[in-house]
């Protein structure tokens, strides 16, 4: 076993090095990943080790990038996209929701469309606008899309391969304010040992409350349970890694035994990830909650102004807060 302490975009670096390298068939494309590496230097050195025809600079075209990808995929390919910042993902989005969501179910399942979509997403690196939004629900809403998202290093390089070898078009979040977090990583472990690609996984446990969190939330959530156990009160945290398919398996067994749920994530409340997992809880746990689930999200508005965007983000505070509400009841 050969472990070793890499940040969250090593990590996926080292993923995707891993892919091209196991897989001819996989290619690599999107604006500026080639020479540059990616402005967030996630495909750094790809090009120069493996060639411009398998780690290709596209134009700044992203429904381009997207409909290239899709021929590709039926073609035998295994193409992984970059959409270089999340708010650039609109312009494909009719090809992704009219094209990659339905190819298969257009085929009566006799066509396959093995591809992954890569989008760093969320705020907290001071960007301007565009540059900081969190669309995973319009995704995770999408009917044949699969969505995931990363929280550590370790799940990163894991996770990135697990979605490239799958035969279903994935949707692969990457929180890029925890680009630079290190973790420890088990480089040489076998991807079929990996953890589930689709399962959610707990990351503290705990027996009071239990908070339910995903991607860039998931390090504010550990840090509120930090926090709150310094007061006595010891808060079980759930990293939900897979947005679609949910799996709150694990939720339902933990609030079962809490009683009491708060649900964490940046983008804004309204008609978002929260709100149905808030439902979904409900239903199952109903005769077990003690409170309401609630929900600590970013507002109802436009991605604000760099300067103010730490007064949008759902913090340690905010979450504490939610935390001491369903106490309240």
């Amino acid at each position: 076993m050969a472990t070793e302490t890499l940040t969250l975009g090593k990590a996926l670096n080292t993923g995707l090095r891993k892919a091209l390298e196991n897989d001819p068939k996989v290619v690599i494309m999107g604006e500026d990943v080639g020479k540059l590496g990616g402005v967030f230097r996630i495909t750094d050195g790809l090009q120069k080790d493996f060639g411009d025809q398998r780690v290709i600079d596209t134009p700044l075209a992203e429904s381009g990038i997207i409909g290239t990808a899709v021929g590709l995929a039926i073609r035998g390919f295994r193409p992984v996209c970059e959409i270089q910042f999340d708010g650039f993902v609109y312009p494909a989005y009719d090809q992704i929701v009219s094209q990659v969501a339905k190819m298969h179910y257009r085929s009566q399942g006799k066509v396959r469309i093995p591809m992954v979509i890569r989008i760093p997403y969320g705020g907290g690196i001071g960007a301007v606008e565009h540059h900081s939004e969190s669309p995973e629900a319009y995704f995770s809403h999408t009917a044949g899309l699969k969505v995931v998202t990363c929280a550590n290093p370790q799940d990163g390089y894991s996770m990135i391969q697990q979605a490239i070898a799958s035969d279903d078009p994935i949707v692969f979040l990457e929180p890029k304010r925890r680009y630079w977090e290190k973790g420890q990583v088990d480089v040489d472990a076998p991807l079929a040992e990996a953890y589930p690609l689709h399962a959610a996984r707990v990351a503290r446990p705990g027996t009071d409350a239990t908070v339910l969190a995903y991607g860039p939330m998931v390090r504010t959530a550990l840090d509120a349970a930090t926090a709150a156990a310094e007061d006595g009160r010891e808060l079980e945290v759930i990293d939900l890694r897979s947005l679609s398919p949910l799996d709150l398996t694990s939720a339902y067994e933990s609030v079962k035994r809490t009683g009491r749920c708060v649900v964490v994530h940046e983008a804004p409340g309204n008609l978002g990830l929260g709100a149905e997992i808030a439902a979904r809880i409900t239903e199952e746990c109903f005769y077990s909650l003690e409170s309401p689930v609630l929900r600590v999200t970013g507002f109802d508005t436009p991605y604000p102004a760099a300067r103010v965007e730490e007064e949008y983000l759902p913090d340690l505070d905010r979450v504490l807060d939610a935390v001491d509400r369903t106490f309240g009841w």
